[in-house]
């Protein structure tokens, strides 16, 4: 299927999709050798969007007249923590990039429990009961092992994503450059 697909593309499409296959490849492989510095480096990103946001939203406040009194101050101190967040953020990338590697596990971990227990409630309204069982048990084990020790789930989440990038982000790649063109 995926030659199928690649091949009908036009040349422009197939090179976009080897180089962004190539470039996840290669972030796979940053994350992989460097994982601190990717996490730091995804820490900055988010920095800079917090500063930028709080930005759009002091400036916004300031200057938007379709906002009342409230909606302008809400939006001024909203931008303002945007922007406290982002130089915290850039003040202390380590612990925070530390904090949002435990705060997205534990998050994933939650919700891999809650939509095991949803898949608990819903056994009635599903003939298959036996599935739902097996994948609710998973993913409240799941859940339970993320949140019970963050620290090492979050490693195991980010060692997966490397390897899944370079995986996948080579594939795509080959697939690209390998596939013949439709004639």
């Amino acid at each position: 299927m995926s030659e199928t697909y690649t091949s009908g593309l036009g040349e422009g499409t197939r090179r976009f999709i080897a180089v962004a296959g190539l470039l996840a490849a290669l972030s796979g492989v940053a994350i992989l050798v460097w994982p601190g510095h990717a996490w730091k480096a995804i820490t900055v990103v988010m920095a800079i969007y917090a500063v930028l946001a709080g930005l759009v939203y002091v400036i916004g406040a300031v200057v938007g007249k379709s906002l009342g009194t409230g909606g302008r101050i809400g939006h001024g101190l909203l931008g303002l923590l945007y922007v406290i967040a982002g130089c915290f953020a850039f003040g202390q990338l380590s612990r925070t990039a530390v904090f949002l590697a435990l705060f997205v596990a534990v998050m994933i971990g939650v919700m891999w429990m809650m939509e095991g227990f949803v898949a608990l409630f819903v056994l009635s309204t599903g003939e298959s009961s036996a599935w739902n069982i097996i994948f609710a048990v998973i993913s409240i084990l799941a859940g339970i092992s993320l949140v019970s020790s963050p620290l090492w789930g979050a490693v195991f989440l980010w060692w997966l994503l490397g390897i899944s990038l370079v995986v996948l982000g080579l594939l795509n790649a080959f697939r690209a450059i390998f596939s013949k063109k439709k004639a």
